[in-house]
């Protein structure tokens, strides 16, 4: 071996000098026959001699990449074997059978205490779901544990104080999430980072998938805290004791700066405690986190809250429209149904199993309720009038023919005293052309034709005079049926307006006192 390192540094040196000797000659322009030499072909002999593979030999085109790679490979031919992490791995043994690392806990005696450090940084909040109660965050792990059985001198090793080796050559804690309900299909990091003085690191980023139990009472103005409970599956306390940073305000400003996606959620802090808990007959050290997040509520308030009230706004005009026909029944119908739909959207958000009833529920049944009263008072209301008009309908029936009736005979009697008359008015005029038999015909014959257009005038305006007779007997008829029978009509109006303003008082008190609750209740 050392005589192929010769015979490299010999060759290698001999190149140089020759290229420097081209370069003078020339004045610094050499072609590429004169470096034919340093490409690939014209060096394989050379490089079979010393026992190097072809295949493993990189391509050169350049005579600058070829002092570099020269440079290169006489450093790492001039390095000592002590100084890589395989020696370190050598000198511990440390092999896939060997069992003193992987077989039990990393002690010396079975009495020692394996203590473990755990530190968890949240990265991202991904979904929070209300309906099935999870909450799936990405968070990043830290473990550090002490190996009794590690320990180097990194003098020895060119001052190598920490060696990166596979997961599968060394024990690890049986450490899990108590609250995770699926696994992380990635796979876990493949390494782990030895210290010198037996220091165990392992760090791993995986996507957690947990229970939590949600308090929705305030939605969607609700604040969510989600536990993360770390702690082993196997080992009891009197093995293993897991330790943390304590300081909470420094975990939340950590995460706070790692956090890249928050979506609908607003992370808020992030503490941590420890607890004791006895689940298998032996007692065990848990370490809880506690994520504690804010709802962003402006798109619940735009898409659900608002149209709810523009609805009851909608309900509280329709007071405006008339109670005659139908259409505002119709449209008191239409809006009671939109809030209902509204309803059924709200009813796939919220989880079954709350403890209490939301107060967005109780916001929405209470205006379908007060909506529902206005509906049944404008049933009541056209119910009244439709009662009055039927009223009103038969008195006028039962008047208009006794009208008629006594409209006839007075006719009758009328036009016999006009008819009487006209009769004596005619035999006077008779009498009278009787007595002036002296005056000529013609003017007898001109006088009665006069006469006789007269009486047929005078029979039309007769008959003009009954026609308006009957119709100003009918309108006081009706006027007089108003003042009598308008009772129902009457109390209408005083419902409508006594209604309307205890509507007012019960929409703005149930209001008032729902964002009240919003504001101070308690989860």
């Amino acid at each position: 071996m050392c005589r192929q390192h010769r015979e490299v540094n010999t060759l290698t040196a001999m190149r140089i000098v020759g290229f420097f000797f081209l370069l003078l000659l020339t004045g610094g322009n050499a072609s590429s026959l004169e470096l034919q030499d340093y490409d690939g072909n014209a060096s394989s002999s050379e490089l079979q001699e010393i026992g190097m593979p072809l295949d493993n030999f990189p391509t050169i085109e350049k005579p600058e990449d070829i002092l570099i790679f020269e440079r290169m490979r006489n450093r790492q031919m001039d390095i000592d074997e002590s100084c890589s992490s395989q020696a370190v791995v050598n000198y511990l043994n440390l092999t896939q059978d060997s069992h003193k690392y992987t077989l039990s806990r990393p002690v010396k005696r079975h009495n020692h205490l394996t203590w473990i450090f755990v530190e968890m940084k949240i990265f991202a909040i991904l979904d929070v779901r209300e309906t099935d109660q999870t909450f799936i965050s990405y968070i990043w792990v830290y473990l550090r544990w002490d190996n009794e059985h590690i320990w180097w001198d990194p003098d020895e090793f060119c001052g190598l104080d920490h060696i990166l080796v596979p997961t599968k050559l060394l024990w690890m804690p049986d450490l899990t999430i108590e609250e995770m309900t699926e696994k992380d299909k990635a796979s876990p990091s493949p390494y782990l980072n030895i210290r010198n003085y037996g220091w165990v690191e392992f760090r791993n980023d995986q996507v957690v998938l947990s229970t939590c139990k949600m308090h929705v009472y305030k939605f969607p103005f609700d604040i969510q805290s989600c536990n993360l409970s770390v702690k082993s599956i196997m080992h009891s306390d009197k093995e293993i004791l897991l330790f943390y940073q304590e300081n909470s305000t420094l975990i939340s400003e950590w995460s706070r700066e790692v956090m890249h996606t928050q979506y609908e959620w607003l992370f808020i802090s992030m503490s941590v405690t420890n607890k004791t808990v006895n689940h298998f007959g032996f007692n065990q050290t848990t370490i809880i986190y506690t994520i504690t997040m804010k709802r962003r509520s402006v798109l619940y308030i735009a898409n659900f809250l608002l149209p709810v009230l523009f609805f009851l706004f909608l309900d509280l005009a329709s007071f405006l429209i008339a109670d005659s026909g139908g259409e505002k029944l119709g449209f008191k119908i239409t809006v009671l149904l939109a809030v209902t739909v509204m309803q059924l959207i709200l009813n796939e958000i919220l989880p079954c199993s709350s403890n209490k009833v939301p107060l967005i529920a109780i916001y929405c049944i209470g205006i379908f309720a007060l909506m529902l009263l206005s509906l049944l008072e404008t049933i009541l209301v056209m119910y009244l009038i439709e009662k009055d008009s039927t009223a009103q309908h038969n008195e006028t029936n039962g008047d208009q023919s006794l009208t008629e009736k006594c409209g006839d005979k007075q006719g009758k009697s009328n036009f016999q005293c006009s008819f009487r008359d006209m009769t004596k008015f005619i035999h006077c005029a008779s009498v009278y052309d009787a007595a002036t038999d002296e005056a000529p015909p013609v003017t007898k014959e001109g006088s009665t034709n006069k006469l006789m257009d007269v009486s047929f005038d005078m029979e039309k305006i007769s008959d003009e005079l009954e026609k308006i007779e009957k119709t100003m007997n009918l309108l006081n008829s009706n006027g007089s049926k108003e003042e009598k029978s308008g009772y129902w009509t009457r109390m209408v109006k005083v419902i409508n307006r006594v209604f309307l303003i205890c509507y007012i008082i019960a929409v703005t008190v149930f209001l008032g006192t729902m964002f009240s609750l919003w504001r101070t209740a308690e989860d």
